[in-house]
């Protein structure tokens, strides 16, 4: 698997790349992408840390798995692309965006205009087969984008860190709570949503804590 990263990240990840778990997943990977159906297409695998400079990070949602069906995933953690239809936790969180701040529902559901505010929309693993969510957990990536979190951790102050759902909360422990904000809700799954995230304001008060900060919000 050849690493098309953004250049800025390939300073910090340098080590990481060179790690034998690392290159123990490329090659996973690649072996999968050559033998079945994967997503996100291949050139877009780290879309999120193209459209997202490690400088630029002013908040971190993190996800778990790429969505598997046909023409969604596109490496940006809920996003999809324009034309297809809102998947149900990408609707619950523009429907709290809405609640929350007043932002009308937009046209379609890609997030690229988030990412590219700083906004790093992060899943846990980074491929999966079709139609087999989970096919590509415990393989190497929840490793990878763990030293990923603790890079950001360091590198960066005053970083926002959105934790839907326990599996997100848990990376909590990676994370400097004097140095950023973790803002912790249940997952906008459907079968979670109404247990709190709908009506966790977590947008208005990222925004408030980056003008705190100096930082230009994000306009969600």
């Amino acid at each position: 698997m050849e690493v098309r990263i953004n250049e800025n990240w390939k300073i910090p990840l340098k080590k990481v790349f060179e790690m034998d778990f690392f290159k123990q997943l490329a090659s996973f990977v690649r072996y999968e992408y050559q033998n079945h159906l994967v997503f996100p297409p291949g050139k877009e695998i780290f879309n999120c840390f193209d459209h997202c400079p490690l400088e630029s990070v002013k908040v971190v949602i993190l996800g778990q798995d790429p969505y598997h069906g046909p023409g969604q995933a596109h490496g940006l953690s809920f996003s999809v692309k324009p034309g297809i239809p809102f998947p149900p936790s990408l609707l619950n969180i523009m429907k709290e965006i809405k609640e929350d701040i007043g932002t009308a529902m937009p046209p379609n559901g890609d997030l690229t205009r988030w990412a590219d505010q700083g906004v790093f929309l992060l899943n846990a693993t980074l491929t999966v087969r079709a139609n087999q969510a989970g096919s590509h957990q415990n393989k190497g990536w929840e490793i990878f984008t763990d030293e990923v979190i603790q890079i950001i951790n360091s590198h960066r102050e005053h970083v926002v860190f959105m934790l839907w759902g326990a599996y997100a909360q848990k990376k909590a422990e990676l994370i400097d709570s004097k140095k950023h904000l973790i803002l912790k809700a249940p997952h906008p799954s459907p079968l979670s949503a109404y247990r709190g995230f709908l009506g966790c304001r977590h947008f208005s008060q990222a925004n408030t804590y980056l003008k705190e900060k100096g930082i230009e919000p994000i306009y969600w």
